[in-house]
C-alpha cells in the first residue's frame, strides 16, 4: 500500500462497532497539544457511516466557540449519531483539549461526568447526584481532601510519603491514557513525536511506580511534603476556576428551574419516575463545566414551562458556552439557535449551514427559490429571443451572400454559449470572472442552480368518519370529579366540557395536572371500562367512534415487537381487532402515513425507529374512522417536517380533535388554526389555502384540578408560563 505524501491531505479514520468516521487531516492539521487554547472544531472531508450505510459524505464541520448550534434534519439522517461521535472522541482532528459532553435521549455520555458505585447511587438523593455528576470536580476534591487529611497526622511520615507519591502515579497513569491515544490517532512526523511522547510517559509511570513501592526514607518525607503542598495549591486553584463552592446552589437553582419540588429534590434518584429520571440527567448536564454541550432531544419529557426555563438558561447563562442541540420542536429551536446546522439527504449527504434560526432559514431559502427561479426563466427568455434573432441573422446573410454579416453571427452564438449563466457576482454586484469564477470550467459563469429543499413529508390521513345521523355533542363532562384510590387528593374536579363535531379542542398544563387522567376518564366512558368518575356523569354520543393515541404508544409497540420478535408493522395492523380489510389495504394504509415497502414486511417491530412507530400507531387509531380523535403528545418522536406535514394533514380532517401537547406550534397551528408566518409573496399565492383553514378551537388550562378557558388560546397561556419562569430568575 502506498504512503500518503507528506505534503498533501491525508486520511484518518477511526473505527468501533458499527460506526465508521473519517475526515480529512494534513501534517499542518491543529490537533490536541499543539493547540491548547483552541476552542474551535473544523473538521474537513468529514464521512460517518452506520452499519455499512454513509449518513455523512465529504462534509465540513465548522463549530465555533460560544455559538448555540441547532443540529437540524430528519430523522435517520445522522444528527444523534454524530454528536455520539463527536462525544466518544471518534471524529479525527478534533482537539484533544476539549471538555465534550452529550445529553443523548437516553443517557448522559462525556469525559466529565461522575461514575457513582451502584450500591451508592441507589440511595443517594437528587440534589447529592447532581453535584456529585462532574468528575473533574469530584477527583479535585478527593485529592483535597486527602492532602488536608495529611495535615491532622504529621506524625505519620510513611503515611504522607505513601499518599502523595500514590497521587503522583494517578497522575502519570492519566497522562500515559492521553498520550496513547493522540498516538494512535496521528502518523507522519506528528506521529512520531506523539510516540516519543508516549515513550515518555511510559517512562514517567515506571518511575512514579519505583518510587512509590520504595518510598520510606527522611528525604522522601522532605520531598513528598513540598511536592503536596504544590499538588494542594495546585487542586485549590482548579477548584476555583471550576467554581466548585457554588456547584450546589446552582444545582438546586437548575433543579427547580426544571420543576423539581423541594420534597423531590431531597428524595433518592431511584425513587423518580422514568421521566423525572431524565429530567435529573439533564440538570447533570448542565451543571457540567464544558466547552461543547450537546444535548439530543432535551424537551422530552419536559413541560412547557421547564421549556421555557431552558431556553432562557442555554441564552443567557450559557451564553459563552459552545450548545449543539437536536430538537424537533420549533419555537424552542428558534429561541436558542444562533446559527443552523442542517444535515441534508440523500444524494448531498452534507451539512448545509445557515445563520440565524429555522425559521429564517426557511423563509430565507423560499426567498432564494423565488429568485433564482425567475432569474432563470428570464434568462432562458433572453436566450431563446436572442438565438431566434441570430437565427434570423444567419438566414438573411445566407440569403445574400454575406460573408460578414455570418460571421458576426458565428461570434454571437459563441458569445451566447460563454455568458450564460449567473449575472450576479458573490457580494450582490455585478458578476466577474476573476473573482466570482475561480478555477477550471467550461463557460465563463457559474450556472443558475435554483436551490432546494428536501423532498417533503406526505401524510395523508385514512377514512373520514361518517356523518352522525343523530345531532348532539360527541361528548360530555357534566360536574365530574375524580380521585384515585387511597389519595384522598382530587386529580380533577367539578369539570365541564363538551365536543360536538368537527371541534378542535387542547389541553395545556404542567405534567401530572391531570390531563392524561381526563382522557382516561373519557375513553373509559366510550368503551364502557374503568376508570370511572368519582362524581358526575360523562355522556357520550351512542353512534360517535373515539380513538386514542396515548402518550406511551411508542413504548407500548416496542413491548409488543419484543414479546413477538417477528411481528412486523404489516402483520401488527392486521391483527387488530377493527381491522377488516386484506394485506392490499393494510399496505396503502400505512402508505399514506410514510411507511412504505420492505420498511412493514422485513424490519421487526421493535426494531423500528420511534418516529416510524408513531406512524404505525396513527394507523392504528385511524383504521376504524374515528368521529374524535384525541392526540396525547404525538409530536415526541417526530422531525420537524413530518410534524409540519401532519398539521396539514389535520387541518383537512373532518374529524373532532382533542389535542395534549407541550408543542406550542403544533398546538396553535392544529387548535388555534394560527396562520404560518410567510413573506408577502407567500401571502399572496397562500389567500385561498388560508380561507379554508376554519374556525379557531378552544385551549383550556387545566391546573388545580380544574379547567380554566382560555380566550386567547395557546398565546395566553405561553403569557402565563413566562410569568411563572419569570418568579424563578436564572
Amino acid at each position: 500500500m502506498p504512503k500518503p505524501s507528506k505534503t498533501g491531505p491525508s486520511t484518518s479514520s477511526f473505527q468501533d462497532g458499527t460506526i465508521v468516521v473519517t475526515s480529512q487531516q494534513s501534517r499542518f492539521h491543529v490537533d490536541a497539544v499543539d493547540a491548547p487554547t483552541s476552542k474551535d472544531i473544523d473538521v474537513k472531508d468529514l464521512t460517518l457511516s452506520v452499519g455499512g450505510r454513509d449518513l455523512l459524505d465529504h462534509a465540513h464541520l465548522r463549530i465555533v466557540e460560544g455559538v448555540h448550534y441547532v443540529l437540524a434534519g430528519r430523522n435517520g439522517t445522522g444528527k444523534s449519531s454524530l454528536l455520539r461521535a463527536l462525544a466518544e472522541r471518534r471524529v479525527p482532528g478534533v482537539p484533544r483539549n476539549l471538555r465534550l459532553l452529550l445529553l443523548g435521549q437516553t443517557r448522559v455520555s462525556s469525559d466529565v461526568l461522575a461514575e457513582s458505585d451502584e450500591t451508592e447511587s441507589d440511595t443517594l438523593k437528587v440534589l447529592e447526584h447532581v453535584t456529585r455528576s462532574d468528575r473533574r470536580r469530584e477527583c479535585a476534591l478527593q485529592d483535597a481532601n486527602r492532602m488536608f487529611s495529611l495535615t491532622d497526622e504529621i506524625a505519620h511520615s510513611n503515611k504522607i510519603v505513601t499518599t502523595v507519591r500514590s497521587l503522583q502515579l494517578e497522575q502519570a497513569k492519566q497522562e500515559l491514557a492521553e498520550a496513547r491515544l493522540i498516538a494512535a490517532r496521528r502518523s507522519g512526523a506528528r506521529g512520531l513525536r506523539a510516540r516519543q511522547m508516549l515513550i515518555e510517559r511510559e517512562k514517567e509511570v515506571e518511575e512514579a511506580q519505583k518510587r512509590y513501592d520504595e518510598a520510606g526514607s527522611a528525604e522522601d518525607e522532605q520531598e513528598a511534603t513540598r511536592i503536596g503542598l504544590d499538588m494542594l495549591e495546585a487542586t485549590r486553584l482548579a477548584l476555583e476556576a471550576m467554581d466548585a463552592g457554588s456547584t450546589e446552589a446552582r444545582a438546586r437553582t437548575i433543579l427547580l428551574g426544571l420543576r423539581f419540588s423541594q420534597e423531590q429534590i431531597e428524595k433518592p434518584v431511584k425513587s423518580l419516575s422514568g421521566g423525572w429520571q431524565t429530567r435529573c440527567d439533564l440538570a447533570c448536564a448542565l451543571i457540567q463545566k464544558t466547552d461543547v454541550l450537546m444535548l439530543d432531544e432535551p424537551t422530552n419529557f419536559l413541560d412547557l414551562p421547564a421549556i421555557v426555563w431552558l431556553e432562557r438558561y442555554i441564552t443567557k447563562s450559557l451564553a459563552g458556552t459552545t450548545v449543539i442541540v437536536v430538537t424537533h420542536d420549533r419555537d424552542f429551536a428558534d429561541a436558542i439557535a444562533d446559527e443552523v446546522l442542517l444535515v441534508r439527504l440523500a444524494p448531498a449527504k452534507t451539512l448545509e449551514v445557515f445563520k440565524g434560526n429555522l425559521t429564517e432559514y426557511e423563509s430565507e431559502k423560499r426567498r432564494q427559490i423565488r429568485r433564482m427561479t425567475k432569474m432563470a426563466e428570464a434568462q432562458e427568455r433572453q436566450t431563446e429571443h436572442m438565438k431566434e434573432t441570430i437565427a434570423k441573422n444567419v438566414k438573411a446573410a445566407k440569403r445574400t451572400g454575406d460573408d460578414k454579416k455570418l460571421k458576426q453571427a458565428a461570434s454571437r452564438r459563441k458569445k451566447l454559449e460563454e455568458r450564460t449563466g449567473l449575472e450576479v457576482g458573490q457580494r450582490g454586484g455585478r458578476f466577474r470572472l476573476n473573482r466570482d469564477l475561480a478555477g477550471w470550467h467550461n463557460s465563463n459563469r457559474d450556472g443558475i442552480e435554483i436551490p432546494e429543499f428536501d423532498p417533503p413529508v406526505t401524510i395523508t390521513l385514512l377514512e373520514q368518519p361518517e356523518t352522525l345521523r343523530h345531532t348532539g355533542p360527541l361528548f360530555s363532562f357534566d360536574r365530574v370529579s375524580y380521585t384515585y384510590p387511597k389519595s384522598g387528593v382530587w386529580t380533577l374536579k367539578d369539570i365541564d366540557l363538551a365536543m360536538h363535531p368537527g371541534e378542535r379542542v387542547g389541553l395545556a398544563g404542567l405534567n401530572g395536572s391531570g390531563k392524561s387522567t381526563l382522557v382516561k376518564l373519557l375513553m373509559g366512558a366510550a368503551t364502557g371500562q374503568d376508570p370511572r368518575p368519582t362524581k358526575g356523569t360523562i355522556t357520550v354520543h351512542s353512534k360517535a367512534k373515539f380513538a386514542c393515541y396515548s402518550q406511551h404508544a411508542v413504548e407500548e409497540l416496542e413491548t409488543i415487537g419484543k414479546q413477538d420478535p417477528q411481528r412486523t408493522a404489516l402483520s401488527h395492523l392486521m391483527k387488530l381487532p377493527d381491522w377488516t380489510g386484506d394485506e392490499q389495504a393494510a399496505r396503502g394504509t400505512l402508505a399514506k402515513l410514510g411507511l412504505r415497502g420492505n420498511t412493514v414486511t422485513d424490519i421487526p417491530l421493535a426494531a423500528l425507529s420511534g418516529g416510524q412507530r408513531v406512524r404505525v400507531a396513527l394507523a392504528e387509531v385511524f383504521c376504524n374512522s374515528p368521529h374524535l380523535l384525541v392526540l396525547d403528545e404525538v409530536t415526541t418522536h417526530l422531525d420537524a417536517d413530518t410534524i409540519d406535514a401532519l398539521i396539514e394533514a389535520l387541518k383537512l380532517w373532518p374529524g373532532a380533535l382533542l389535542v395534549i401537547t407541550h408543542d406550542r406550534h403544533f398546538m396553535r397551528c392544529v387548535v388555534d388554526r394560527e396562520k404560518p408566518v410567510r413573506t408577502e409573496e407567500e401571502d399572496e399565492s397562500s389567500e385561498e389555502s388560508d380561507s379554508d383553514a376554519g374556525t379557531p378551537g378552544m385551549v383550556y388550562h387545566v391546573r388545580k384540578a380544574g379547567l380554566r378557558k382560555l380566550e386567547r388560546g395557546m398565546q395566553q397561556y405561553e403569557e402565563i408560563v413566562a410569568k411563572t419562569v419569570d418568579k424563578l430568575g436564572i
